[in-house]
């Protein structure tokens, strides 16, 4: 959207964890929709078990400011926040980076970490507390997409890509993305990139500036190290002369459609606002509010209503002072189809935003970072949806639930140690009574040992937990057939630790 570059409250009061309200009673009766990993058959997104599912979520930024991390947590404790997301009925969480996060020397800053707030993000980069964030919202049942907001955290970029960061960093930032999170089913999909404009044209032909021809290079980029992701691609601002708002106009999708490598995974979405970001020819229209429809139908509406594919609204939001805003939030939310009426066969969306610093839409919460807006989450009450079976959590990331059947165990070898080092290999086994298309395994070792290098799968290390998955080419398993990684570590002379491995 139009906005101005998005700042931290200097807000320094230590606030107590608040659990406010709870979800719709029907949440608990439907809550076993959204297991695994996500795919498209025409409008709907179905789980790994072929059940209907509805995106309810909300934004929480941060990570793409020069904070380098999602704000409020100089007030709160992470775990505080997301429990309370999911207390409002919220069931996903889109969650904006820029590609400073990958820049080694990297950390965040402005978390408190006093009377036990926050206490295992110590020391940790930004992805490292990625990784937190993810791991808990899966074990709360709250599902992940990451949006690339930004290039760096100095600002919006009209194109994906700018001087100090090409396409090719992009890309390759993307797959670490897709790669890091392989295996983790808490990640469904990446927003590739935050509301592409002009001079972003959509199948002009033009490879400098055509985003949908873009959209196809980096969707199949993460597909080919994670094909089981969802790829969200956003509009742009003007097609055929036509304009609207930031990233929020598909028209160009009817006759240029994103087409990737892997079927069933794109996730068209769409951006809209109200006065308070930025005035447009249809508020003032005499038949105001009631022209709505026809607007959103233009514009990406058709995209759902016709069965091309699923349709979310990334981003919709107002600090609703003033009655043209109300009418268009109030318009929004019936034209995305109440869940009592339609269920999961509706549009998706996540609200702008769960931060109150958010200057021309402000938040869910209030400037103290722990009262809820009731009013402003009220509006969006109808178009609540389920949340999802919680991933349990442990070490290093969400587990994942598996399909029936699907089971593993891991045996940890060490093949040489020579002191100063050693080599080691694990060895997985499908244990289960089915195939199984992924695996995870981590152990945490006794000592001081880091992993140097490893093969046959990517891994993540906190402190002496290590969590390794499995490589593009042997997450496929058969029922009682095997897979092995190996690595190399130091010091040697360590103890053989337990590991434990799960399987989808």
């Amino acid at each position: 959207m139009f906005r101005t570059l998005r700042r931290a409250l200097c807000a320094a009061a230590l606030l107590i964890p608040l659990l406010a309200g709870v979800g719709p009673s029907a949440q608990a009766a439907e809550a076993a929709a959204g297991a695994g990993y996500w795919h498209t058959s025409g409008r709907q997104i179905l789980d790994a078990n072929g059940q209907a599912v509805r995106v309810a979520g909300i934004n929480w930024f941060g990570f793409e400011t020069s904070n380098h991390v999602v704000h409020g947590l100089w007030s709160r404790d992470y775990k505080s926040m997301i429990d309370q997301m999911k207390s409002l009925g919220y069931n996903t969480l889109r969650i904006p980076f820029s590609d400073d996060i990958f820049k080694s020397g990297t950390v965040p800053n402005s978390i408190d970490f006093s009377s036990g707030k926050n206490a295992d993000l110590q020391g940790l980069s930004s992805l490292g507390v990625l990784d937190k964030i993810v791991a808990y919202a899966g074990q709360d049942g709250l599902k992940v997409i990451l949006d690339r907001h930004r290039p760096d955290s100095a600002g919006q970029s009209a194109l994906w890509y700018t001087a100090a960061v090409p396409e090719s960093t992009w890309i390759a930032n993307l797959k670490a993305l897709a790669t890091r999170y392989l295996g983790q089913d808490t990640v469904v999909g990446i927003d590739l990139h935050n509301e592409p404009h002009d001079p972003a044209c959509w199948g002009c032909g033009d490879t400098a500036t055509d985003w949908r021809l873009a959209a196809q290079r980096a969707g199949n980029a993460v597909l080919s190290v994670n094909p089981d992701l969802l790829i969200f691609v956003e509009g742009v601002q003007t097609f055929n002369g036509v304009s609207g708002w930031w990233g929020g106009n598909l028209m160009g999708v009817a006759q240029y459609p994103v087409n990737l490598s892997v079927a069933n995974r794109v996730v068209y979405s769409a951006h809209d606002y109200a006065t308070s970001v930025a005035q447009q020819s249809w508020f003032s229209d005499p038949s105001f509010p009631a022209n709505m429809p026809g607007i959103w139908d233009k514009y990406w509406g058709y995209i759902f209503k016709q069965n091309i594919a699923p349709v979310w609204v990334g981003e919709f939001g107002t600090t609703l002072q003033s009655t043209v805003d109300q009418k268009w939030l109030a318009a929004l939310v019936d034209y995305l189809r109440p869940t009592s009426t339609y269920g999961s066969d509706s549009f998706h969306w996540t609200f702008w935003s769960w931060n109150p610093n958010s200057g021309d839409t402000g938040g869910i919460l209030k400037d103290d970072w722990q009262s809820v807006d009731t009013v402003k989450d009220g509006y969006l009450a109808s178009i609540k949806a389920p949340g999802f079976p919680s991933n349990g959590g442990g070490p290093g990331g969400p587990g994942d639930p598996g399909g029936p059947g699907a089971a593993c165990t891991a045996a940890y070898t060490v093949s040489s140690d020579w002191g100063s080092g050693f080599n080691a290999e694990v060895k997985v086994t499908n244990t289960g009574t089915t195939a199984i298309s992924s695996w995870k395994v981590t152990w945490t070792w006794s000592g001081s040992q880091k992993v140097t290098n490893m093969w046959n799968a990517s891994y993540t290390q906190s402190g002496a937990t290590v969590t390794a998955t499995n490589a593009a080419h042997n997450g496929a398993v058969p029922a009682g057939g095997s897979a092995t990684l190996g690595f190399g570590g130091a010091p040697g002379g360590g103890s053989v630790p337990t590991v434990t491995c799960t399987a989808s």
